[in-house]
């Protein structure tokens, strides 16, 4: 009788079946909101005074922070975001330029760890060079111990540049080129000192199909359940860089990250679109297809100073499911009350987009 009563219920009832279960739904169908720059620290007085007085526009624009990785994730925070820097041989960052051109600052480096070889974490070469974790290394193996203390937290996105620029001015230090290479020694940096059984890679996500984006678009995602735990990596660059990275690994293949691959190319599951407001129609488009696509809700300090939480509305009608922000926390640098979480001061949720799939569970 008791199995009889089940099946009527469950054919009565359709929409209440797994409807305690959100765990089922798989990870494009989550909405969470992270920090862009993840590891800056604020420039220190002194040199930004220094900076300001010859680019106040620009120092404006930087003149942000943020707590430790850690206190991040502890606040519930979904994605991150960490530049780093090739610096192959050791030293090439570790004395900024920035500290001689204004005397008395706070001393840099004191435990030597930017001599050493490796990946180094900043924003902006010689100006903008302090951060929570200055080696990607020490990063990494900052996550995994929060992981460890917290295995049952949600899949965490982590966005990624690999920054080569030179600056436009003179006397800067020159970066090293990012180059297929290099990015190998990316990835197995993140394997070494992370793990492989923290990652989602994208031949977890790829599975039996032929290619990543085939398989995005059949919805083959892992679950939420089944990503506690674990991090997925974002290469945030286009030309040049994302081909190097693809190079020899079509549909991401062996490779770690997944890159911000064009919808339509075989390397296509996580696309980065930054302007919500404009692109609001085309990320829920491609959102509904499978896609991950990650936004802003600000950017450059602009809608911070002008509390405009315009974008960040937008954000969360277009379904992106990564939603960056400097301002999870109120500004300590200038006066607005702006600040960025859901509606219940939290920084996750279902996606606006596929809440009735999890009030049923469904994958």
């Amino acid at each position: 009788m008791k199995i009889i009563s089940g099946l009527l219920i469950s054919l009565l009832f359709p929409l209440a079946v797994l409807k305690n279960d959100p765990d089922d739904i798989t990870i494009n169908k989550i909405q969470v909101i992270g920090s862009h720059n993840s590891y800056k620290r604020a420039i220190d007085p002194k040199l930004f005074k220094f900076l300001q007085q010859r680019d106040s526009v620009g120092m404006s624009k930087i003149d942000y922070e943020h707590i430790g990785l850690s206190d991040q994730l502890n606040l519930g925070l979904g994605a991150l975001e960490i530049d780093v820097y090739a610096d192959a041989k050791g030293g090439k960052y570790a004395h900024p330029k920035g500290l001689t051109w204004a005397p008395g600052q706070p001393a840099f480096d004191t435990e030597g760890v930017m001599k050493a070889p490796g990946f180094k974490v900043f924003h902006i070469q010689d100006i903008d060079y302090r951060s929570n974790c200055q080696t990607f290394k020490l990063c990494l193996q900052e996550l995994k111990k929060w992981s460890d203390e917290h295995p049952s937290h949600n899949p965490i996105f982590i966005t990624m540049n690999a920054k080569d620029e030179r600056m436009k001015k003179p006397g800067f230090t020159i970066p090293e080129k990012f180059t297929s290479a290099t990015f190998a020694a990316l990835d197995k940096e993140i394997l070494d000192n992370l793990g492989k059984q923290y990652v989602i890679t994208p031949d977890d996500v790829r599975g039996k199909y032929k290619t990543l984006e085939t398989a995005v678009l059949h919805n083959n995602w892992p679950t939420l359940k089944a990503a506690k735990g674990k991090f997925i990596f974002i290469l945030d660059e286009k030309g040049a860089k994302r081909a190097a990275y693809i190079a020899g690994h079509p549909s991401l293949k062996g490779r770690v990250l997944f890159a911000d691959a064009m919808p339509g190319t075989p390397e296509a599951a996580i696309h980065i679109m930054n302007d919500a407001k404009k692109d609001l129609v085309a990320i829920k488009a491609l959102v509904k297809k499978g896609y991950i696509i990650r936004t802003r809700a600000d950017s450059d300090t602009e809608e911070a100073r002008n509390n405009d939480k315009s974008s960040f509305v937008a954000a969360q009608k277009s379904g992106a499911q990564i939603i960056s922000t400097d301002y999870y926390k109120k500004s300590t640098h200038f006066k607005s009350d702006y600040v960025i979480s859901f509606a219940d001061g939290t920084y996750f949720k279902v996606d606006p987009l596929f809440k009735a799939t999890a009030a049923v569970g469904a994958k």
